[in-house]
């Protein structure tokens, strides 16, 4: 994908080097954005192997809103590193989406909390309204960012409906571009096409604004080395992009989904290439 090469580019000509909480540096650029358009075929990279699989696992799992990954851990190890011994996860995506705490004071001045399921509420709104500009999703809770060992990093995003399409913005206040980034695009698209069937419209545009894009770099030579994600961009850099896959999802409503209800249409794609994860 051309847009996906372009910012690997944009990090890698215009980022400075930065220290981070891992201790591994990065290559970090500020503001990165690009979008795509979902009627050009699904995107997932074709200049690297994705695995598929996981990124699935991974949607289905936010879409049942559980903050733990004992069900998730059955099919893919992607979130084991920062959850708890029992499985619990402090920021778990779907949990935000799903259940989100929303506090009110009642005459007494004590307060009161309800939970707010955001996914069904763009769902309904979308029918009823279709040109709000409310259609916000947020997984950023103050309280739980301010303790968590890994608080969200794509913490909000919202649809918009023109022209009968449904489009998607995502904001992501950290993003690792050879691994987290063309998860989290694959995984947004799919969301994004998931709403689109449950409220009737056609595809639209998926765009992602990334506040910290960074590329982790190691030393050569030192123990940090084999987080050095810029040879594996620079490989993919000289691959030509594969035409996209096209994605099929079973008419169901959206509690029904389950894994085998969607259908990955003739995905190809280079070889694998293995990037390590800064904890």
């Amino acid at each position: 994908m051309k847009q996906y090469l372009d910012l690997v580019k944009s990090v890698i000509e215009s980022g400075v080097r930065k220290q981070t909480r891992t201790g591994v540096d990065t290559i970090s650029y500020f503001g990165a954005f690009y979008k795509v358009d979902l009627n050009d075929g699904f995107p997932l990279l074709t200049t690297k192997k994705m695995h598929w699989n996981s990124i699935l696992r991974e949607v289905l799992w936010y879409l049942s809103g559980e903050n733990h990954i004992r069900n998730l851990r059955k099919y893919t190890k992607i979130w084991d590193a920062w959850a708890d011994e029992n499985g619990n996860l402090e920021t778990a995506y779907g949990y935000y989406w799903r259940h989100f705490p929303s506090a009110e004071k009642n005459s007494n001045g004590e307060w009161n909390v309800r939970e707010v399921d955001q996914i069904k509420y763009v769902i309904d709104e979308i029918k009823e309204n279709p040109n709000s500009r409310r259609l916000v999703v947020n997984a950023w809770e103050p309280g739980n960012a301010t303790k968590s060992k890994l608080p969200p990093c794509h913490y909000s995003f919202v649809f918009n409906v023109n022209d009968g399409k449904l489009n998607c913005h995502l904001t992501q206040r950290s993003g690792d571009i050879a691994l987290g980034i063309p998860f989290n695009l694959a995984a947004y698209s799919l969301l994004t096409q998931v709403i689109a069937q449950q409220t009737n419209l056609e595809l639209g545009q998926f765009a992602h604004t990334i506040v910290d894009a960074h590329i982790y770099v190691g030393d050569k030579g030192t123990e940090m080395e084999k987080y050095d994600h810029l040879k594996g961009l620079t490989e993919q850099l000289k691959r030509e992009p594969l035409p996209l896959p096209q994605l099929k999802i079973a008419n169901k409503r959206i509690g029904e989904l389950v894994f085998e209800d969607f259908d990955l249409i003739n995905y190809q794609h280079h070889e694998k290439i293995k990037f390590e994860v800064a904890v």
